[in-house]
């Protein structure tokens, strides 16, 4: 018995790890984006946080 029609892929080229290659060569910024400085933001979430409130 064989494969249906929908079964059956075609060879892959490998253009999907080229790219990731490409990509993991790139720069550092690329995967490691620094984080912003914590600041009022986070501060008044910890604040709602305690208040209670969770929306």
């Amino acid at each position: 018995m064989t494969k249906h029609i929908a079964d059956k892929r075609t060879p892959s080229t490998g253009s999907r790890v080229q790219q990731f290659l490409r990509l993991s060569r790139s720069p550092r910024d690329t995967w490691h984006r620094s984080r912003p400085a914590a600041g009022s933001s986070r501060l008044v979430h910890f604040l709602r946080i305690a208040r209670g409130r969770t929306v």
